[in-house]
């Protein structure tokens, strides 16, 4: 890979942008020193640290790829089986890396029990069985436990399942993400004490007592605005998502931390897919549009994931992280679109540039 200094280059620090500065690549990470380096011009250019896309579905290594050309250099997968599907895309060199929950629990019935190729052994309909799931994805690599939880009575997990595989996941000393896309899942996933909740309901706002236990319980908000957006839309009904919007904005005041995810998937069976990659730049979008500073959106999406998710070697630009960067014209914090204006992105120190059909 060699060594580049990218010179001319304004640097987002997490809060602002820099003078134009140099910045080195050496090989796989960001350098010190460019003694010896190719100089590259890069003309005024904005340098992000590569993005980090919190709900994403994996499908083969062309979603890598989708996710590479728009800035998305790490993905954290939210449900992905069977265990040689996802241990194939894991570790790709030069694309984007990944963290997965692998199989996720689920409930003997709801909408997710009937997802074609859903594999039988991700129901959990029993407390008695969650230590044994929980040990099986350990077992399988996964980093983090996924739990899919629908309104009471609808067919999923059911309290004490959830409960017995928190306790049984942080025994392992794995973080619980909870799907949760209504007020009773919600709830639900605030009575186990899951560590990241997923998705925001359609329909009607959380209530003032939901947002303040998030907020005392530590937990992490994923909204996936693109996703519920989405949804409203493919039901018909779009004036649902406004209450998704509220409830980002009330979360967001109480200083619950929310990362940008999208909840990008090819998979058959569900209501909406947001296509992998391009869709974070439309979450930064929704997240500004909810209340967050174009600062904060782009933190969303970079530091905040890093550092909840124990990915101590990115999310921002300084020497001896990995050399995850994403290149763009204009100025995203006047602009929170700008992000789409991609001219280069590295994945671990590896170049791309964007297909035509990705600008």
């Amino acid at each position: 890979m060699g060594k580049r200094a990218l010179t001319g280059v304004r640097v987002f620090d997490g809060t602002r942008l820099s003078r134009p500065r140099t910045v080195v690549i050496d090989g796989t990470v960001i350098g010190a020193d460019e003694t010896g380096a190719e100089v590259v011009d890069a003309a005024g250019g904005v340098l992000l640290p590569g993005l980090i896309d919190a709900h994403i579905h994996l499908h083969d290594r062309g979603t890598l790829e989708q996710l590479c050309a728009h800035g998305v250099t790490t993905g954290l997968d939210m449900g992905t089986w069977p265990p040689e599907r996802l241990a194939a895309l894991r570790g790709v060199a030069g694309l984007t890396d990944i963290r997965s929950a692998g199989t996720p629990a689920i409930g003997p019935g709801g909408p997710h029990s009937r997802i074609p190729g859903r594999p039988a052994d991700a129901v959990l309909d029993d407390p008695g069985k969650a230590a044994r799931f929980v040990a099986d994805q350990v077992a399988q690599g996964s980093d983090y436990i996924k739990i899919v939880l629908e309104a009471p009575g609808e067919g999923g997990p059911d309290q004490a399942a959830a409960d017995a595989l928190v306790v049984a996941a942080h025994t392992a000393a794995k973080k619980v993400v909870a799907h949760a896309s209504s007020p009773g899942a919600f709830r639900m996933a605030l009575d186990a004490g899951a560590d990241v909740i997923t998705h925001v309901p359609l329909g009607l706002p959380l209530d003032d007592a939901d947002v303040t236990r998030m907020a005392s319980q530590g937990s992490i908000a994923v909204p996936t605005l693109t996703m519920m957006e989405g949804i409203a839309a493919a039901v018909g009904k779009p004036e649902t998502f406004d209450a998704s919007v509220r409830s980002v904005a009330l979360l967001h005041r109480a200083s619950v931390p929310i990362q940008a995810g999208t909840d990008a998937n090819t998979q058959t069976g569900v209501p909406f897919q947001p296509a992998h990659g391009s869709s974070i730049h439309r979450e930064l979008e929704l997240l500004v549009q909810a209340g967050l500073s174009t600062a904060e959106a782009l933190r969303a999406a970079t530091s905040l994931p890093a550092r909840h998710f124990g990915l101590t070697d990115r999310g921002a630009i300084e020497p001896g992280l990995r050399a995850d960067l994403l290149l763009i014209d204009g100025d995203p914090l006047g602009d929170i679109s700008a992000t789409r204006n991609i001219r280069r992105v590295w994945c671990n120190g590896t170049e791309h540039a964007p297909r035509q059909a990705d600008r």
